[in-house]
């Protein structure tokens, strides 16, 4: 008998847990109208999760198109498998692991389980901006560039020097080229001096390592 006591008041307990104002409108929402009724909701759409939800998605998509359109670069770099020889490179120097894709695509791997893959992505939308001759094609770019990677509202902010944004802020007024030339020396230097030693020391460079020189084995 007191075990049931327990039984019924735990339940009681949970139940009044359960029944929160939002779950019980929830709830009547759900019978009265299905389960994606509050997306046709007239009355309470300002509030309505699913449409946050939503809204969030749409702009997660818009943001990803604005970011292709900066970089002007697929999510990886189209290249050949890296041969051993190559991956033995990387390790000599890091200008010889940014000077093929194959390495490029590796360190930028390791650069995103760091969380810090703008640095990456920011000096890859500087190299095509110098590719490019056209006035009006390069005033856009460099105008994605800023709002993407230097931007202090932006999530993808890469880190810079006051000096080197004041240099940015000057050439904004006639965007050319070059006009991120110093930001990309500065971020360069960063990747290199920073992040490089650790993927050096990475699983993703070792197990890359490992599975080559085990083909070159059997082969």
């Amino acid at each position: 008998p007191m075990g049931s006591e327990r039984m019924e008041m735990r339940k009681r307990q949970m139940s009044t847990t359960l029944e929160t104002p939002g779950a019980a409108q929830a709830q009547h929402s759900t019978g009265n109208r299905g389960s994606n009724a509050c997306c046709f909701c007239w009355c309470c759409c300002c509030s309505c999760s699913c449409l946050t939800v939503r809204n969030q998605d749409e702009e997660r998509a818009r943001r990803t198109s604005h970011e292709l359109q900066a970089e002007g670069i697929p999510n990886c770099e189209e290249s050949p498998a890296p041969t051993l020889e190559e991956v033995n490179a990387w390790a000599q120097s890091f200008d010889k692991l940014m000077l093929t894709p194959a390495g490029r695509n590796a360190f930028r791997e390791f650069l995103r389980t760091e969380f810090s893959e703008e640095n990456m992505l920011f000096w890859m939308a500087c190299e095509e901006l110098k590719q490019e001759s056209n006035k009006s094609v390069i005033e856009e770019k460099a105008r994605l560039i800023y709002e993407d990677y230097i931007s202090i509202l932006s999530p993808k902010e890469v880190s810079l020097d006051s000096r080197v944004r004041e240099v940015i802020n000057r050439n904004m007024l006639e965007p050319s080229q070059h006009t991120f030339d110093d930001a990309q020396l500065q971020i360069y230097t960063l990747m290199h001096r920073d992040s490089y030693p650790r993927f050096m020391n990475s699983a993703i460079y070792k197990d890359l390592l490992r599975s080559l020189s085990e083909k070159s084995i059997e082969a």
